[in-house]
């Protein structure tokens, strides 16, 4: 099966991220990355149960902050299959999505599937929570203390990141 050609820029992000960036309000951020474009598959849109929040992702898409992207052609859907034997339905739709189309992808999953995710695309193609926080920051669109901020925000709704700053990252 051949890629298409890299196309850095897009971003397949399953509903982890997204439910992070709603919890602290802050889903707008994914349309002030100018140098990406934030797509999901409808699995994932599925997956944002919460009435206020799937309003908030509805508003969102309306908004063209990110774009519903759905699966297509038998290499995505062949994957797509192959994937939903051990992982979900928004996790397997995004990494065939990415695999296929050579995007990055953007999930907080961890263990088995962060390692398949590392297998089929390779390293610099997952972003995480912080990783699309850190984009922000460097983009001017967020300031290290308000990203600091939304840090304590999400732990609070459990969400852990393994440093005390984000100015931590930038000087990694």
């Amino acid at each position: 099966m051949r890629s298409r050609s890299p196309e850095l820029g897009i971003v397949v992000t399953d509903a982890n991220i997204l439910i992070n960036l709603l919890h602290v309000e802050m889903l707008a951020l994914l349309g002030r990355l100018t140098e990406f474009r934030f797509v999901i598959p409808e699995e994932v849109r599925r997956e944002v149960k919460e009435p206020t929040q799937a309003a908030a992702l509805n508003d969102a898409l309306g908004e063209n902050l990110l774009h519903v992207e759905p699966m297509e052609g038998l290499a995505e859907l062949s994957i797509y299959a192959e994937l939903r034997r051990r992982f979900g339905t928004s996790e397997a739709a995004c990494l065939s999505i990415a695999q296929v189309r050579n995007w990055l992808i953007a999930t907080d999953e961890r263990g088995p599937f962060r390692q398949e995710v590392l297998r089929r695309l390779g390293p610099g193609r997952l972003l995480n929570t912080p990783g699309v926080i850190v984009l922000g920051i460097k983009a001017g669109v967020l300031s290290v203390k308000d990203a600091d901020k939304v840090k304590g925000q999400l732990e609070k709704k459990r969400f852990r990141m393994k440093f005390s700053s984000f100015r931590e990252l930038l000087e990694q």
